[in-house]
């Protein structure tokens, strides 16, 4: 049985008999909608994300900063964040399978230790004076192959921490999460390194997956709801054939397959950070090249952030498949505007917008995904989700930086955004059921 309760209790029914929760009126159905909250495993869950995002963005600061160090190169930055995409996408793969076949807490607990004591590997290096390029790249690697486990296991567990009636606001309260360590994390990184050194943020990024050890330490165990059915020595099994099989449950579910084809189309036709470098040194370079790109890199996150503050106004929607259309076109529509924009204010202002349209779709595509799909699949879900969330940003550089410099950036920015709005009509109305769904 799916387990979660809309009390202080540890564990109870995910699914049956819940209350909904407030009515959204008044105030409070505008702000942040904190049901989850009242569920002791989850809030412990959140509280500890709360604390190692931040930490997680330490070290993304970190290595780029020491790898160009090391180099003088914003190549070799590149081809360190490269090594770390195939252990990524394998992993998230694989883990993802194995996510449906043990116990999650377990996973969990394994896979945040093994990146803790990366964590302090990479200290280890730095403050004694390594100037490896290569173990930098070993690490990072190593570090994204448990990071791939570890995230469709955590997002696979959280079904099981709430009712399905308030997944959305779940997601909407792990994604303000993320996308504040996102803006204060590398802020945060750029006050410390000249006053502790860059080593030391290392060591914080380790002590900060404490917190996480102790939340997962103290949640109920989380074992395949089928573990007491069936027999044979292939059921455990979390190979190649579970992977596929993965697939196959994807493509026979066209909810699910459509709500992964939407984060593609907004991402790789209408995510144009590769060009932000160009657009802050030529388009906005009255306003100061390093204030224009540090705006543009913010814009985002910060919308998204206000969104996920706003969420009361949007999380208890109940058509999901219809709220991920719409977050998408508007998107999409936020993105041309952005590529029309010449004044650096208007830029940042359509690019805040994008975010919350982000967030929208970020929380009712994960609510999609925890309920359109069985428990023994969600692991492989979160992990298919894992993979599209990481590589389809990197395939939008590639195309961004393409057609930029063919095309020039904001052309390139306008027409992205153009093809996400038509791109996302047409699977809406190729796939009426997917606009139906109400989870």
């Amino acid at each position: 049985m799916d387990t979660a309760r809309s009390t202080d209790d540890e564990v109870g029914p995910a699914s049956e008999g819940e209350p909904a929760g407030p009515d959204g009126k008044g105030w409070r159905g505008w702000v942040m909608d904190v049901r989850p909250l009242r569920h002791r495993p989850f809030r412990r869950l959140w509280a500890s994300t709360s604390v190692t995002t931040i930490g997680s963005q330490l070290t993304a600061v970190a290595v780029p900063k020491q790898v160009y160090d090391l180099t003088g190169s914003s190549a070799w930055v590149g081809y360190a964040s490269f090594a770390g995409l195939l252990p990524l996408v394998v992993f998230a793969l694989w883990g993802g399978a194995v996510a449906d076949r043990v116990d999650r807490r377990k996973l969990m607990l394994f896979t945040n230790v093994g990146i803790a004591v990366i964590s302090l590997l990479f200290w280890a290096q730095s403050a004694a004076g390594i100037h490896s390029v290569a173990l930098l790249m070993v690490l990072l690697a190593a570090q994204q192959g448990l990071f791939g486990i570890n995230f469709p296991v955590r997002s696979a567990s959280i079904a099981r921490l709430v009712p399905a009636e308030e997944l959305p606001a779940a997601g909407a309260l792990q994604s303000t999460v993320a996308q504040t360590g996102m803006v204060l994390g590398p802020l945060l990184a750029g006050a410390l390194i000249p006053l502790i050194g860059l080593s030391t943020l290392y060591v914080i990024d380790a002590v900060a997956l404490c917190a996480t050890l102790w939340a997962v330490w103290r949640l109920p165990p989380l074992p395949p709801l089928d573990e007491g059915e069936g027999s044979g020595p292939g059921r455990r099994r979390a190979g190649a054939r579970e992977v596929a099989d993965g697939f196959r449950y994807i493509v026979a579910q066209r909810v699910l397959l459509l709500s992964f084809l939407a984060d593609i189309v907004a991402m790789v036709f209408g995510m144009p950070r590769a060009l932000f470098p160009q657009l802050a040194s030529g388009t906005y370079a009255p306003w100061g090249e390093g204030f224009a790109l540090g705006l543009l890199f913010a814009a985002i996150p910060i919308g998204a952030v206000a969104g996920g503050l706003m969420s009361g106004t949007f999380s208890r929607a109940r058509r999901h498949g219809l709220m991920v259309s719409a977050a998408v076109v508007v998107w999409g529509l936020a993105i041309t505007g952005f590529g029309l924009s010449a004044g650096l204010w208007w830029a940042a202002g359509f690019l805040a917008v994008a975010g919350v349209a982000d967030m929208v779709s970020m929380v009712f595509r994960g609510a999609i995904l925890q309920s359109a799909a069985t428990d023994d699949m969600r692991g492989r879900m979160q992990g298919v989700f894992t993979v599209v969330v990481a590589g389809g940003p990197r395939l939008a550089d590639l195309l961004h930086g393409t057609a930029g410099s063919l095309f020039g950036p904001r052309v390139a920015v306008a027409a992205g955004g153009l093809l996400v709005v038509a791109t996302m009509l047409a699977l809406t109305a190729a796939a009426p059921s997917f606009r139906r769904y109400t989870g």
